[in-house]
């Protein structure tokens, strides 16, 4: 599976099965990429969006996430792009992870779907090297 949207993209084993995914797209007037550029961050051209993270719940306590996470980082500071993302407040354990990895707050936004419903999001700029 291809598009022009995936910059790069890594999948997540755990005794040989697939557990988890991360991607790097590109920006489409997503709130945290507005947020970092209006902050004095990088022009929206060197900014990307860490999206798709999802590890499966069995595989949860064996660092999938944390392994993804950094992949993607590191690929963000091999090629000058600085990532961010955001994220459902009630998410306390990705959040948590992200802290714990240096990415910091930048603001918070709410993300919008179905029949005029809404979740609180908080947006997250990653640290760089």
């Amino acid at each position: 599976m291809r598009s022009d949207d995936v910059i790069a993209a890594w999948v997540g084993e755990l005794d040989g099965a697939i557990v988890g995914h991360v991607a790097v797209m590109r920006p489409h007037g997503e709130d945290t990429v507005s947020l970092w550029t209006q902050q004095g961050g990088d022009e929206e051209d060197r900014v990307a969006v860490l999206a798709r993270l999802f590890v499966v719940k069995a595989a949860r306590k064996h660092a999938v996430g944390e392994r993804l996470m950094k992949a993607a980082m590191d690929y963000g500071r091999e090629h000058g792009i600085r990532l961010v993302l955001d994220v459902m407040t009630k998410d306390t354990a990705a959040i948590r992870l992200y802290e714990r990895l240096g990415w910091r707050e930048i603001g918070r936004t709410s993300h919008r779907y179905g029949n005029g419903q809404s979740i609180d999001a908080a947006c997250f700029g990653a640290p760089q090297a």
